[in-house]
């Protein structure tokens, strides 16, 4: 039997790699973990894709840190924010809006530790 391709996390973006367990229902599965399907996408998650989509747009080859769009939805409390900005730079990469880039290279978002960019596709 061939391995069906990898899919993206609905919540987090990141890669879900298919296992024999999932043989049954692998056109079901959305999500990587438990936590990302209790998550979900809340509107906050959507409102950072949409900033991050037109920074992207707007930010050119040097790209833009997910963290400005935390700063834009909220200037206060942006902390904690920067996960849930990671995950929608994410969700672009997987949708080829956007490359994830780290050190001028483009790397894997599902593996990017640190300080990260995105810019266009």
């Amino acid at each position: 039997m061939a391995v069906p391709e990898d899919k993206t996390c609905a919540s987090c973006g990141r890669r879900i790699e298919w296992r024999q367990k999932w043989a049954k229902n692998w056109d079901d599965v959305r999500y990587c973990s438990d936590a990302c399907r209790r998550r979900k996408l809340t509107s906050v998650d959507v409102r950072l894709e949409e900033l991050l989509r037109v920074l992207v747009r707007k930010g050119g080859r040097q790209g833009v840190d997910p963290d400005d769009a935390a700063r834009c939805v909220d200037p206060q409390a942006w902390q904690a924010l920067h996960e849930p900005a990671r995950r929608a730079a994410r969700r672009l990469v997987a949708a080829e809006v956007a490359v994830m880039v780290q050190n001028g290279r483009v790397v894997d978002p599902s593996t990017a530790k640190g300080a990260v960019r995105i810019r266009p596709a």
